[in-house]
């Protein structure tokens, strides 16, 4: 009876995988194919004779790729850094003191999160039109941060309340201050949760397209998301070209979440369970 369980599960595994993996095999076939399209849905996506024509059209195609590259890496990790290095004083002092408005502030923070960043698009554009940041990786940062500081608070609050009072308090006893304490013990112990907020912040900015494409008119400070949607005109499609960019735009992410896979799993679950 055991075996057949075992099995059984195995089994549904299996499928469950082949069922994720299949639309990704046919993103990798298009990407790949000569002709750049699938001539018609078959048991085994891939083409018998690959090519990296569409790979090739993608970066050598358009003269201001790795300008776009570099827009998109130093939009994300400056967003993720901002809301970081913003978040973390403000969830310690939201976990750890209690002080008037504490509460509906954070209530307020989480209302945000209720809305559609394109509900904000218009009056975005126009703040960052009177700044004279349209146009600019900096407005760009400010716009993103609006969200993932919010998030970042949140996420990181829930970690420091995770942390046992204790290992501070003992500090205290050594004659550590507070800033000392948060710098080396606190942020430290949080680290795995630090990973993960850094990580899903990277991931946010680096995948927004609605904000950039409304923010951002030179070609030269497109990100990538926006390079890719321009593949796809109203009167033809190169679906090939824009697979074959969709998986080179992925390969920043699958490495940041290859380097952080270790503090993935503690870092999602720290601040679950208190004490």
């Amino acid at each position: 009876m055991k075996a057949l369980e075992s099995f059984a599960a195995h089994a549904v595994a299996i499928v469950a995988t082949m069922f994720a993996l299949y639309p990704l095999l046919w993103v990798l076939g298009l990407a790949i194919s000569p002709a750049g399209m699938a001539s018609e849905p078959a048991l085994w996506p891939l083409p018998d004779s690959p090519s990296l024509a569409n790979a090739k059209a993608v970066v050598s195609g358009n003269p201001h790729f790795w300008t776009q590259l570099a827009n998109s890496l130093i939009v994300s990790g400056a967003t993720a850094t901002v809301a970081i290095f913003l978040a973390l004083p403000a969830a310690y002092a939201l976990a750890r003191f209690r002080f008037f408005g504490a509460q509906p502030g954070l209530r307020a923070m989480l209302w945000t999160q209720m809305f559609p960043g394109v509900a904000s698009a218009v009056p975005l554009y126009v703040i960052l039109d009177k700044l004279g940041l349209l146009d600019s990786r900096s407005g760009l940062v400010l716009v993103y941060a609006t969200t993932a500081i919010p998030f970042a608070l949140l996420q990181l609050k829930g970690a420091f309340e995770g942390i046992p009072i204790e290992l501070e308090e003992a500090a205290w006893v050594d004659g550590a201050s507070r800033v000392r304490t948060f710098l080396t013990i606190v942020i430290p112990a949080a680290r795995p949760a630090i990973a993960v907020t850094f990580l899903f912040a990277f991931m946010s900015a680096w995948n927004e397209f609605i904000l950039a494409a409304t923010l951002l008119s030179r070609e030269s400070a497109f990100t990538l998301p926006v390079v890719l949607q321009r593949v796809v005109g109203e009167h033809a499609a190169h679906w090939g070209v824009f697979a074959a960019g969709a998986l080179i735009v992925s390969v920043p992410v699958v490495a940041l979440f290859y380097v952080a896979q270790r503090s993935l799993v503690s870092g999602l679950t720290a601040g679950s369970v208190k004490g």
